[in-house]
């Protein structure tokens, strides 16, 4: 008795440790997200006026003292009009002096729009359309502070500076193009700073320079396509590390403070940076960047931030990295496309942080602890959608939602591999991520639903609708009678929030018998109050419902029900059972030969019959996956093990 008090004890404590650490971390990244983003909710996803060209190409010129907040030099940029154009838009806050604009040597026309924070340029005649063509503008000026995008300070006696942009702080300290549908191909910085200090930035280290006067110039250049937001760098006496990782291996450059250099906890997790990195190119498929590098500059804003190819972090806990790390696939190389998408980032992210949960950090039962409290803390809230609805979008703590965005979106992910399975649910991330159309570009949660029923020809439809656009959760009554070697179960729901009328889930029932036998059962639930047979050739003690938390769900109940009348099944006017089945299918209530159809959920046609009465129809040669029966006015879906 004393062993079994100390392992609940350790499960309550274990639980509470999670949740606490998770918190922290989670509260330290969402800040970060949160901040710059309730500054300018107006803008929305989309600024039209910069739609009219491709930006394709920028490099930065500019000089920066980390012991003064403030920056000066210029930008170049290369663009491709899809229209004819008269005049250009960047995005560009009104703290920022524009003193010149050249164009093929020669000065534009241009203006501060201050109310919708945008420099104007005008061409003295119309650019043709499908032309690359180039400016450079000159600017300078102290950076707004309420994104707190451009911020400094020190750290060991040095001075500091760094940036972070999500969603629209780029243009706080650079005229660029944030909407979410125009990724810049190539980026350049060219920093001169102080000679003591370090800049670290997206891409590789191409170059340092000593310069006259106690300067230098450092170059940094990134080859694959940036939004906006990603685009960052840090400024201080930065220690380099400088690494490998991956097999075939590539640069793991880590930008740290002195006091981070010498202390060996930190020191001991961002080496561990090179195992999660195996674990997420064996699950997730070939990090993205590898041409350049991945690594880590530090900056004090705490959390963590997930610029493309140079996290920004300020602390070293490993399920930080590991969210950070996951978002170089999910966030970085494909992009969320609106901000009501952000899941497509937080949750994949989030999911990361599982996955390195799983097969690195824990054991299995502190994993399945993990679970529990992730399942408690999205369902303690009976509405809220994954999804963010237009009407939200003025709402920062809606759109960076812990619960919802991050949490309930990775338990989103989870419940997708449960109902796919380990190795078709990778292969689908692994699809998705690589998709001509999605690849270092952006997605909407449309688009991953086409990717997963290309991947795997199952329509997710209505479980997105239940799930990512739905609110709540469901709650299961689950009863069962065992009659000879047939165990009878009836699974009722309640549904948390009316707007899902019902959740269609494959439920887990794990059957634990008197001799200690076990058996598993995914119950493909299509309708309420529906019941099942399976065949368990031992004598039950229990069942247990939601074994390793596979779905969300709360306040769900199994009972043994001796009074359960298992002739409502029998007498039912219609039954299509087993249910999930194997080799065949046998109805109830059709007394006559019919005909039958069965079909892909996405509606092809793959096969017709004739329905014989008290006879099974054979479905062995259907590929596993679920389909819809038709006879007469019946449509039932079932899953083909």
């Amino acid at each position: 008795m004393r062993k079994f008090y100390f392992l609940i004890l350790s499960v309550f404590v274990f639980q509470q440790f999670c949740a606490q650490n998770d918190n922290i971390e989670r509260k330290g990244m969402i800040a970060k997200e949160m901040k710059s983003f309730a500054n300018k909710m107006a803008v929305g996803n989309i600024n039209p006026n910069t739609l009219n060209y491709d930006l394709q190409y920028q490099r930065m010129n500019v000089t920066i003292d980390p012991a003064i907040r403030s920056i000066s030099g210029s930008i170049t940029s290369h663009f491709k009009p899809n229209q004819s154009m008269s005049s250009i838009y960047f995005d560009l806050d009104g703290q920022m002096t524009v003193s010149q604009v050249q164009y093929h040597g020669n000065s534009l026309v241009f203006q501060q729009l201050a109310t919708t924070k945008e420099l104007k340029i005008n061409f003295q005649s119309a650019l043709p359309a499908n032309v690359l063509d180039s400016l450079t503008v000159t600017y300078s000026g102290v950076p707004p502070t309420a994104n707190n995008s451009f911020f400094n300070g020190t750290q060991g006696g040095a001075a500091v500076l760094s940036t972070l942009n999500e969603p629209y702080g780029a243009q706080d300290w650079f005229p660029t193009k944030q909407s979410l549908n125009d990724k810049i191909e190539r980026f350049d910085f060219k920093i001169t700073t102080p000679s003591q200090y370090n800049v670290a930035a997206n891409g590789k280290p191409m170059s340092e320079t000593t310069l006259p006067g106690g300067q230098k110039l450092t170059f940094w250049r990134t080859q694959y396509p940036t939004a906006a937001y990603l685009i960052a760098l840090s400024i201080t006496n930065y220690v380099k590390l400088t690494d490998t990782m991956g097999n075939p291996p590539f640069p793991f450059i880590n930008y740290v403070f002195p006091s981070t250099a010498a202390n060996t906890t930190s020191m001991s997790n961002i080496d561990w940076t090179k195992t999660v990195m195996n674990t997420f190119e064996n699950y997730f498929g070939a990090y993205p960047f590898r041409n350049e590098k991945y690594g880590h500059m530090e900056f004090q804003a705490g959390g963590g931030m997930e610029h493309q190819t140079m996290t920004s972090v300020g602390s070293w806990g490993r399920g930080l990295i590991a969210h950070e790390l996951a978002h170089q696939w999910f966030g970085d190389k494909v992009t969320c496309g609106a901000w009501n998408d952000i899941w497509l980032n937080e949750g994949f992210a989030t999911f990361g942080e599982h996955l390195a949960n799983e097969k690195l950090l824990m054991t299995n039962a502190e994993f399945l602890s993990y679970l529990l409290v992730q399942k408690n803390y999205v369902t303690g809230a009976p509405e809220g959608s994954v999804y963010v609805a237009d009407s939200n979008l003025t709402n920062v703590g809606t759109i960076f939602n812990s619960r919802l965005s991050y949490s309930k979106g990775a338990y989103v992910l989870r419940m997708l591999k449960w109902i796919l399975g380990d190795i078709a649910f990778y292969q689908a991330l692994q699809d998705y991520n690589s998709r001509p159309n999605l690849a270092y570009n952006y997605a909407k949660t449309q688009d991953f639903n086409a990717s997963l029923l290309t991947s795997t020809g199952q329509n997710f439809t209505e479980f997105f609708n239940d799930w990512i656009y739905g609110e709540g959760y469901p709650i299961y009554d689950i009863r069962w009678k065992q009659v000879g070697n047939t165990v009878t179960f009836k699974a009722s729901q309640t549904q948390s929030h009316p707007s899902v009328s019902f959740y269609e889930m494959p439920l887990p029932i794990k059957v634990n018998g008197t001799g200690g036998q076990v058996a598993y059962f995914a119950l493909n639930n299509t309708t309420n109050n529906q019941y099942f047979t399976q065949s368990v050739t031992f004598p039950v003690a229990s069942v247990e419902f939601n074994y390793e938390y596979q779905i969300l769900e709360r306040n769900s109940t199994v009972t043994q029900d001796a009074t359960l009348d298992t002739s409502d099944f029998s007498k039912d006017e219609f039954a299509l059972y087993p249910n999930p089945a194997k080799n065949e299918l046998n109805l109830k209530g059709i007394n006559t030969p019919t005909d039958f159809t069965i079909y892909f959920t996405d509606g092809k046609l793959v096969r017709k019959g004739i329905y014989q009465p008290e006879k099974s129809i054979n479905i062995s040669e259907l590929v596993p996956g679920t389909y819809i029966f038709k006879i007469r006015d019946k449509n039932v879906k079932f899953l083909k093990k």
